[in-house]
């Protein structure tokens, strides 16, 4: 199962292969990662390096759907990436810096495309307003030279926290923390949804997910041999 996850090494960072995140008690194995960018000039320019985390019971949950499909229907799949968006496990997401990012240009960012997403389908309340002030309040001093991450940890409750690292360690306690649901969501639905910043990672998640829903299946279907399993599952580690 999730034992058997390695770590990824992409834009000059190295995400490993299980974290403990801020705001959270449990350690989560990584479920892909990959970086952000955009074509200016001719030049593929890489501005940070994304790794997606989940929590290990996000394995069996999503097999019971999505067990037996391909990495590239997984990656076509809106339904696929809403269920880990949406699903009953904790997510970490962590966001390093390649080129220098201020949090005043991070929040407004995202703060701007959040906004934009729940006005076109009618879900903007009061509460996503105030939600969205104490996201820019958060980030308004901070500054994010290369190797410099952003951290987020999503609950199922609805419970964002939102965490900062300068040196590539993860706190054990998050900045702040923001009680929206939505807001919560489409951080996470913002990278790796249909029109995420991040193809690159939402390919990586579906690709690696394939592979462990396909152990996740031969355990199960193993005749209770769960142990046999996990040990295969330590060797490939």
């Amino acid at each position: 199962m999730a034992q058997s996850v390695t770590g990824i090494q992409i834009g000059g960072m190295s995400f490993p292969p299980s974290v403990k995140p801020p705001g959270s008690g449990n350690t989560f194995f990584l479920g892909g990662a990959g970086v952000r960018g955009m074509e200016i000039q001719g030049n593929f320019v890489k501005f940070t390096a994304i790794g997606v985390y989940l929590e290990d019971k996000a394995v069996p949950a999503l097999a019971v759907k999505w067990k037996g499909k391909t990495a590239e229907e997984l990656t076509e799949s809106v339904e696929f990436f809403r269920e880990i968006v949406t699903g009953p496990f904790e997510k970490f997401t962590q966001v390093t810096m390649i080129l220098p990012l201020t949090g005043q240009q991070y929040s407004e960012k995202v703060s701007e495309n959040c906004v934009a997403i729940w006005k076109k389908f009618g879900i903007y309340t009061d509460a996503e307003a105030k939600a969205i002030e104490k996201f820019i309040e958060v980030f308004k001093d901070q500054t994010f030279p290369p190797g410099a991450s952003i951290l987020f940890t999503q609950s199922p409750n609805g419970s964002l926290t939102i965490g900062f690292s300068k040196d590539g360690c993860i706190p054990e306690v998050g900045n702040a923390v923001i009680e929206n649901k939505l807001l919560s969501e489409s951080v996470l639905e913002s990278i790796i949804g249909k029109q995420g910043v991040s193809p690159e990672a939402r390919k990586s998640v579906a690709t690696r997910l394939s592979e462990l829903l396909k152990e996740n299946d031969h355990c199960v279907a193993g005749n209770g041999k769960v142990d046999e399993c996990t040990k295969e599952a330590e060797v490939k580690a």
